[in-house]
């Protein structure tokens, strides 16, 4: 679980002040079905534990890309 062992489930507003990612992604996320939401009469819930596993998830970047204009730097004069 992440770092929140007293809170075992967040709104979509917790996950987006958690997170710092934005709304929109959010919902992205969990109408792809890479996000699992739980239903508690109209909110939705997000149990910490996917919370945490979503973010593992996430694909890593790597620092050894060449920035875009490093790639031809004929192109960019």
């Amino acid at each position: 679980m992440l770092d929140h062992p007293h809170k075992l489930a967040h709104s979509i507003d917790d996950v987006t002040k958690l997170t710092g990612i934005g709304r929109s992604f959010v919902y992205e996320e969990i109408k792809a079905g890479r996000l699992p939401v739980r239903k508690a009469g109209r909110r939705s819930l997000i149990f910490d534990a996917d919370l945490g596993a979503w973010l593992k998830s996430l694909p890593e970047k790597s620092s050894a890309a060449p920035k875009p204009n490093q790639l031809n730097p004929e192109t960019h004069k």
